[in-house]
């Protein structure tokens, strides 16, 4: 049989292939690599022309079967099935043996190719390819061509198809870590709304019920012609500034919450709303790095306490282990204990590695408490 030129037998497909590839890339790669069926081509044509027709037919139809390797896969379900496309490129290099003879395993760099992007397991692709290119060594040696051109041709098709299969896994990866790189964008969005939401319903929380308090004692006062009035309206207004400062804050991620000056503003607030509160003179025993969240339990519970509980007296108690806020109202009840409100306060707790507990006081009402 003759041979081909070893400029065939050493040039590879260099098409990139991968299912994370886009068809247009694998069209443009695959597209250049059939430049290297060429010589093959010219055995073709160096015979009587009234022979040339059908294999050069059965050439191009090799080299589109070729081109839609990786689109075909695509739609194959992972398993055996996808082996199909190189099966099909072997096949139909085995229908050029009447005009090729053995020279036809030439055309197995490109069926090398075909299993390497097949994505089949590590091992399963290692037999095939190394069946592949001792099938090729064989035939070369059976047609008495140069051992050393023959062991040349199954070396290059078992690199080039490794070659391709590395590839195709570095695709493979890279594609799922943009995909890992995006999922994670997209939780970290979602919990800095979730802690937008939280701290902006906090504050508000917060900020309005101290304000309708205020509002309310405004008219009392007011009604009964007294200058206190004037006070309590002027504190309003600082009340919703602050509450319009801390929002934006918020929203830009710079608030910070402080235990001393949570227990200031929840005096003030269980004040205005006829509660004895019963705070800490200190909050040294608080450590440095639980003192936000100890601020943020004091402004939650307080302003329960002074919305729902219908209390008159209030307690707060601050140790190194945690904070508990105690009243003398109405107690536990499904609103005061599964509100929206305590449901973003356990979210805070829990992120932070400590726990809540709710429940009736030692008081006679709703109890708070959280430990680290």
């Amino acid at each position: 049989m003759n041979e081909q030129a070893a400029p065939a037998a050493g040039s590879a497909p260099s098409a990139g292939a991968g299912f994370a590839m886009s068809n247009r890339g694998w069209f443009i790669g695959a597209g250049m690599s059939l430049a290297w069926i060429v010589p093959t081509m010219y055995t073709l044509w160096a015979q009587p022309s009234a022979v040339t027709i059908v294999p050069t037919l059965l050439v191009a139809v090799f080299g589109g079967a070729f081109l839609c390797t990786v689109p075909v896969m695509r739609r194959l379900q992972p398993g055996a099935v996808r082996l199909v496309p190189a099966a099909v490129l072997f096949l139909l290099s085995l229908s050029l043996i009447p005009w090729l003879g053995a020279d036809v395993r030439w055309l197995w760099t490109f069926v090398g190719v075909a299993l390497a992007v097949s994505r089949m397991r590590r091992s399963m692709l290692w037999i095939a390819l190394l069946v592949l290119a001792g099938l090729t060594f064989a035939v070369g040696v059976w047609d008495d061509a140069d051992v050393g051109n023959s062991a040349l041709n199954a070396a290059v098709i078992l690199s080039v198809s490794v070659m391709m299969a590395t590839l195709t896994g570095n695709i493979t990866t890279l594609a799922r870590l943009r995909a890992a790189q995006h999922q994670v964008a997209e939780l970290a969005a979602e919990r800095e709304r979730g802690r937008v939401a939280r701290d902006v319903h906090d504050i508000l929380g917060h900020s309005l019920t101290v304000i309708t308090v205020k509002a309310e004692l405004a008219g009392r006062l007011m009604d009964a012609g007294s200058p206190a009035a004037r006070d309590e309206i002027a504190q309003i207004e600082q009340l919703a500034r602050g509450a319009l400062a801390d929002v934006r804050a918020t929203v830009h991620g710079f608030r910070g919450v402080s235990i001393s000056g949570e227990l200031a503003a929840a005096r003030a607030a269980l004040e205005s709303a006829g509660v004895t509160p019963d705070l800490p003179g200190s909050t040294e025993q608080v450590p440095a790095d639980r003192r936000e969240l100890a601020g943020w339990v004091v402004r939650e519970s307080v302003t329960n306490v002074v919305r729902h509980a219908g209390a008159h007296a209030c307690r707060v108690r601050l140790s190194a282990r945690g904070v508990e806020v105690d009243d003398d109202g109405c107690g536990p009840s499904a609103t005061a204990s599964s509100g929206s409100g305590l449901t973003g306060l356990r979210e805070r707790v829990e992120t932070a590695g400590a726990r809540l507990t709710v429940g009736r006081s030692d008081l006679g009402g709703f109890r708070v408490k959280v430990t680290w």
